[in-house]
C-alpha cells in the first residue's frame, strides 16, 4: 500500500553548501529524506548514501548516530560533502566513484540514494557538469538499473534501500527487478510537484514520446523501500 508522506522538514542548522555543479537539496531531496526520518535508525547503524551531492541525507543520517559513508562520481560533490561535514561537525566518510564502487565488499544497514532519474534526448546539455546530476538518459532508468542490480549485494541481511525517482521512469520495473534480486519491495510513498526547470525544458520532448499528457504540469515522485531477507 503506498501512501502520501510529508516531506522532512529542513534541519535545524545551517542548510548545506552547493556550489556551482552540485545539486542542491529539493523536494526529491526532502521526501527521501522524510522516509530516511521513518526507518528504524539504531546508534551505530552502517549507512550509505550514494549520489550525495551536497551531502544533505548523510548529515541527516549521522545526526541519528549512524556511520555514515557518502559517494559521488563527482569531485565537486565530494569536495562540497566534506566541507558541509566539516561545517556540521560530523564524521561522515566521503569517498570518490561511480555508485558502488569505492565501497565494493561492504555492507549497509541503509542505503539511501537520489540518483539522475530524468529521461531525456542524449544529447542533453547543461553547464557546470550539472546534468549528470537529474538526467537519467532516454528512458531515464541508466543509472536506476544499475543499482537496482548492483545495491542488493551491499545490504546486511534485514537492510533496508530508499530509492527515490519520478514516476516517468518507471517505478514498477524498479520493484520488479529488485524483488528479482531477492528482496522484498514496494512503492511507499508518492508525492506530487509542480514541474522544476528540467522538466519545462524538456516536456515538449515528453509529450512527444508519450510520457506527459497535453496538459499535464506535475510530476510524482516515489520512493522505492527495498528489504533484504534477515
Amino acid at each position: 500500500m503506498t501512501s502520501s508522506v510529508t516531506p522532512a522538514p529542513p534541519d535545524e542548522t545551517a542548510p548545506p553548501l552547493a556550489p556551482p555543479g552540485v545539486y542542491a537539496p529539493q523536494e526529491d531531496t526532502a521526501l527521501l529524506a522524510g522516509a530516511l526520518a521513518e526507518e528504524p535508525l539504531p546508534p551505530g547503524a552502517h549507512v550509505l548514501d550514494v549520489g550525495t551531492g551536497t551531502g544533505a541525507l548523510a548529515l541527516r543520517a549521522a545526526r541519528r548516530g549512524a556511520r555514515v559513508t557518502a559517494v559521488d562520481v563527482s569531485w565537486r560533490a565530494v569536495r562540497a560533502a566534506r566541507r558541509n561535514a566539516r561545517r556540521a561537525g560530523l564524521p561522515v566518510r566521503v569517498r570518490h566513484g561511480d555508485l558502488f564502487a569505492p565501497v565494493r565488499g561492504e555492507s549497509f544497514d541503509l542505503i539511501v540514494t537520489n540518483p539522475p532519474y530524468v529521461p531525456g534526448p542524449d544529447d542533453a546539455r547543461e553547464p557546470f557538469g550539472a546534468v549528470t546530476s537529474w538526467h537519467g538518459g532516454r528512458d531515464g532508468r541508466a543509472v536506476l538499473d544499475r543499482i537496482c542490480r548492483e545495491a542488493p549485494a551491499l545490504l546486511s541481511p534485514g537492510g533496508t534501500l530508499l530509492l527515490v525517482h519520478s514516476a516517468l521512469s518507471d517505478p514498477g520495473r524498479t520493484v520488479g527487478h529488485l524483488r528479482a534480486s531477492g528482496l522484498s519491495a514496494a512503492v511507499t510513498h508518492r508525492h506530487r510537484i509542480a514541474f522544476g526547470p528540467v522538466l519545462r525544458a524538456r516536456a515538449e520532448w515528453l509529450r512527444e514520446r508519450g510520457l506527459l499528457s497535453a496538459t499535464e504540469d506535475r510530476e510524482e515522485l516515489v520512493i522505492v523501500r527495498a528489504q533484504a531477507p534477515c
